[in-house]
């Protein structure tokens, strides 16, 4: 098994873990109803492109 033979500075450690961000959510209106929704996903409404997808 590896094992460090020193140990990581506060420093290194933090730019390791600095990509580790969670990312925000990126939204979206629809074309029909003006509802806000998240990229590539339907809406409340089920709208998905302006079109109805479930009834």
């Amino acid at each position: 098994m590896a094992v460090p033979k020193h140990k990581i500075s506060r420093s290194k450690r933090g730019k390791r873990r600095s990509h580790n961000k969670l990312n925000y959510k990126l939204l979206s209106t629809d074309i029909k109803t003006g509802e806000l929704h998240i990229r590539h996903h339907i809406t409340f409404k089920k709208f998905y492109k302006g079109k109805k997808i479930i009834k």
